[in-house]
């Protein structure tokens, strides 16, 4: 694995370029390892993951050999293992003396070899498995599990703090419930049942992968019979018509902090039905017939969320859009990042419409606030164009096409369950077409001629 270590820990590199270090350091991102090492406590430093990761170690002499020992502290959690955290470990294991402190790790890892692998090693260890490339159905070589950094971040920073150091085999469905259950009281940060969701499902993945043949570091996974989670209400904002006007003329507003593309691009969610992930990296290359009367929108699976390829048919007022996005000839990706010919941050939509802030204060407004409106998402604007159809009378099943929803059955029919709860408060092109161009039609009814009071922005 690359690493970048951006200080020494010992003789005259530390007095002349190491840093005090930050909890602001501790969460910076990063494109590869980084270590740094602190000056204010010699020998601690912080070992930071591409999964935004960050774990405390220190370094020491071991007397008895006269060569340099690494011991491990604990992973970064703003509440509950600062950095002043972390100095406070350091300076009590010092007070032990050297050679005990030698002593105390050759023993932890005696007893370690004979118990087995500890979470930790099997999280590093999944993590690695998660990354390996492998041949895609496209034929594209990708990590074998796509979305293997969310899975890290989860697995880093729920469970690696309280079961890190522990055996596998030692984990018990009673540590994991008691970690859920603190994770939704709010024991280790802000109270979240998504978080005990997420951090449920991280460890079901990583112990069931643990016990499977020809690696045996469990005999069974404890994550079974765990008390079930209160459900998550999903959302249900719609966006008015009112709003949707506002929400489409303010966007063509020149005295907005947020590059053009970026409004486009919420647009063409608006209009298209699809995802954030999906829209955004839209290249040339992926868009047909245009200037014909089918024009659609090829969307490659590597960018679904079912990993199924999406053949998304174009409205007139979709047309429009990525014309006026193309701004020139040589122009490859559609929605094209203010930096160059790439794609943008798949996070910029929700962004520009939220805002940004600095230390709690606001940086930069965001489009709900400064055009008067009460705050969505860029989902948001999907379910409300699905909305539309619904109240157009479109049936629930051509609609959840055009969301590319898994489906389920309903009466004689496949629908998705989730259309209907969901989306409504599609692999037959003529029926997402008339879906789309029926949004169209009515989103052209809708945004008419702004009202001066309208396009004013609020102070």
């Amino acid at each position: 694995m690359d690493t970048t270590i951006t200080t020494e820990p010992a003789g005259k590199r530390v007095r002349n370029g190491s840093v005090i270090l930050t909890d602001r350091m501790c969460e910076k991102r990063v494109a590869k390892r980084v270590k740094i090492y602190d000056r204010k406590c010699l020998g601690l430093y912080v070992s930071i993951t591409t999964a935004g990761v960050a774990t405390f170690s220190f370094k020491f002499t071991d007397p008895a050999t006269g060569k340099q020992r690494t011991g491990w502290l604990g992973v970064y959690n703003p509440e509950t293992f600062a950095v002043e955290d972390a100095r406070s470990r350091v300076y009590g294991l010092r007070g032990t003396g050297a050679a005990a402190l030698a002593e105390t790790l050759r023993d932890r890892k005696v007893q370690q070899a004979k118990r087995g692998k500890t979470v930790d090693e099997i999280i590093e260890e999944r993590i690695e498995w998660m990354k390996t490339p492998v041949r895609k159905p496209d034929g594209e070589m990708r990590p074998r599990i796509e979305t293997w950094g969310n899975v890290a971040s989860h697995l880093w920073r729920f469970i690696s703090p309280r079961l890190g150091k522990k055996n596998a085999s030692e984990v018990t469905k009673h540590d994991i419930a008691t970690l859920s259950n603190d994770l939704v009281a709010g024991k280790l940060g802000v109270p979240s049942v998504a978080n005990a969701r997420h951090m449920r499902r991280a460890a079901s993945g990583l112990f069931n992968w643990a016990a499977e043949a020809g690696r045996d570091y469990v005999t069974a996974s404890p994550c079974v019979n765990l008390p079930k989670l209160d459900p998550e209400h999903p959302r249900t904002r719609v966006i008015s018509e009112d709003e949707i006007r506002i929400f489409w003329h303010g966007l063509d507003r020149d005295d907005l902090p947020w590059d053009r593309k970026t409004r486009l691009a919420l647009k063409f969610e608006l209009v298209t039905m699809l995802r954030s992930g999906e829209l955004l990296a839209a290249h040339r290359d992926e868009l047909f017939d245009l200037d014909g009367d089918n024009p659609r929108f090829d969307v490659p699976l590597k960018r679904v969320k079912k990993r199924r390829v999406i053949q998304q048919p174009l409205s007139d007022l979709a047309v429009d859009i990525i014309k006026e996005a193309l701004s020139s000839d040589k122009q490859q990706f559609v929605f094209a990042s203010p930096v160059g010919d790439q794609p943008m941050n798949r996070k910029v939509m929700a962004t520009a419409l939220r805002g940004t802030k600095v230390k709690g204060k606001v940086k930069t407004p965001g489009i709900c606030a400064l055009l008067g409106l009460r705050p969505f998402t860029p989902h948001d604007l999907r379910r409300t164009a699905a909305t539309l159809a619904g109240d157009l009378g479109f049936d629930d099943a051509w609609i959840a096409k055009c969301l590319d929803h898994a489906a389920s059955r309903k009466q004689e029919q496949t629908v998705p369950s989730v259309t209907g709860k969901v989306y409504n408060h599609s692999k037959r092109m003529k029926e997402k077409r008339a879906v789309l161009d029926g949004v169209a039609a009515e989103l052209r009814r809708i945004i008419g001629e702004p009202a001066e009071a309208e396009l004013r922005l609020v102070a």
